[in-house]
């Protein structure tokens, strides 16, 4: 398996306008989050990066919603997505769309959004599925030098792994848009005979994918030790002279 470091400055869109389809996409990513939305309660929320401040969550009770963004304008904070300037379990939702591909170091920024994660908190990653018609892109010649496609591709099993690592539990894992993404579509595209048999026989391939993951962290609890009593120390007893003769009168007897 191929290291997840980057080797080169990633170029991360400013909008979705900046992705092949990048309207259908974000639009079928907001359909499929839809329902997800009411179920997500705090405080807080926490939108890492342009694409995943354009991420609607109008329907979330969370009404403190903050986007955070490496570039001036636009954003609530200016930081670099992989060194997040919050506390520790200050945030209750972290939504990553599409952050790890542009990223210098994918597995740190998922460890920066566990840290600021409080505890049952909620994190929403969306991304491309190199195991997918899209994901092909990458092996074109004239395409593999245009983005997303000049980027790493993280497949969902694989981001799955870290967050199970990180001890998150899944809560949902769905992968739409079984289409190379090339060319310009529109939503009736989606519509097709071909989609609905590849959604329905193929899930697993389709080219962009939504998870959304529970923070969970086992209470410590105190194990008792089992207090063992050390064993006194108890010489033989040398016989007396007193004791030889009780023993010598009982024998008599």
């Amino acid at each position: 398996m191929k290291p997840a470091l980057a080797f080169r400055p990633p170029n991360y869109p400013k909008s979705w306008q900046k992705i092949p389809n990048g309207d259908l996409i974000v639009a079928n990513i907001n359909q499929v989050l839809a329902p997800w939305w009411p179920k997500f309660f705090g405080y807080h929320m926490l939108k890492i990066g342009a694409l995943s401040g354009e991420i609607a969550s109008v329907d979330s009770p969370i009404k403190h919603q903050l986007t955070l963004t490496n570039q001036v304008g636009g954003s609530d904070i200016i930081a670099e997505i992989d060194d997040l300037p919050l506390l520790k379990h200050s945030v209750d939702v972290c939504v990553l769309a599409h952050a790890l591909e542009f990223s210098l170091d994918p597995h740190h920024v998922v460890r920066e959004a566990n840290r600021v994660l409080i505890p049952n908190g909620y994190l929403v990653i969306t991304g491309f599925n190199p195991f997918s018609l899209a994901g092909l892109n990458q092996f074109i010649p004239y395409r593999r030098k245009q983005t997303p496609w000049n980027e790493r591709f993280f497949s969902p099993m694989r981001v799955k792994d870290w967050l199970h690592l990180m001890g998150f539990e899944i809560q949902l894992d769905k992968r739409f848009l079984h289409s190379s993404l090339s060319g310009q579509l529109t939503q009736g595209v989606f519509c097709n005979h071909w989609q609905n048999i590849a959604t329905r026989y193929f899930p697993s391939l389709g080219s962009v994918y939504v998870i959304v993951a529970k923070k969970r962290v086992l209470p410590l609890t105190p194990i008792k030790p089992k207090w063992q009593l050390r064993p006194h120390f108890e010489p033989v007893k040398v016989p007396t002279m007193n004791s030889s003769r009780k023993i010598s009168k009982k024998s008599n007897q």
